[in-house]
């Protein structure tokens, strides 16, 4: 059954940071990540995107707490030393124990509290080895979707997204992550994802220089769709 994309505001994008809902509804997020195997699924797209060589400068847009991408720093952090990595969300979310486990790793870390547009129009001429994007791209649409494509192609050489995957199995899974503990706002939030997720070739579609970029996108698992791109002649 194909599902259509319907993208709508989700219950934990409304509530404020400290809000005891949204505190446990990113607990979820945390434990759900796990059950879906997400950081498995990263590694395998950023071996690709990467051809296995270290990046030196990772940023994760909508990077939330911080957590998953020091999950990945402590996975690779043997092979890949002396990292810097950016974390941008629009709130500051990471704690102090978070930073200290990226400083134990030798990683530097920058926590920046910004819009998205703000941040890819920004002035920063670093350029970045590695972009990573996990349950991000589905809270948009349109003419927005396509200005942040743009923007991820100006400011890296490689680029892995891991989304939702909007299929009748994935919505199944959707309306069941109340078994795994979850609130209301997870729950709810949970459903939403799935609508607004992904399948095919439609970020494919959507994304800019297509000869400048070797992009691949497919189905991973039961319930995650990833997109990969890599600068040609990187």
């Amino acid at each position: 059954m194909h599902l259509p994309r319907r993208v709508e505001p989700e219950a934990l994008d409304r509530l404020p940071e400290t809000d005891p809902r949204a505190i446990r509804s990113r607990r979820d997020l945390r434990r759900i990540n796990r059950v879906m195997a997400t950081l498995s699924i990263l590694c395998r797209g950023i071996e690709v995107a990467t051809r296995g060589r270290p990046p030196r400068r990772i940023v994760e847009l909508g990077a939330g707490d911080g957590t998953l991408l020091l999950r990945l720093a402590r996975r690779r952090a043997p092979k890949w030393p002396g990292v810097e990595a950016t974390v941008v969300d629009w709130q500051n979310l990471v704690t102090p124990e978070t930073r200290r486990g990226f400083a134990a790793l030798g990683w530097t870390l920058r926590v920046v509290a910004s819009d998205v547009f703000e941040w890819l129009d920004g002035s920063d001429p670093v350029a970045h080895d590695l972009l990573l994007a996990n349950l991000f791209l589905h809270h948009f649409e349109g003419e927005v979707l396509a200005r942040i494509l743009s923007g991820i192609a100006r400011r890296s050489a490689a680029f892995v997204a891991c989304e939702p995957r909007r299929a009748s199995v994935a919505l199944f899974g959707s309306h069941l992550v109340g078994l795994l503990g979850c609130n209301a706002v997870t729950r709810n939030d949970a459903v939403l994802s799935v609508q607004a997720g992904f399948r095919d070739a439609e970020l494919t579609a959507m994304w800019p220089e297509k000869r400048s970029w070797r992009v691949d996108e497919y189905p991973a698992g039961l319930f995650s769709h990833c997109f990969l791109a890599t600068r040609s002649g990187e």
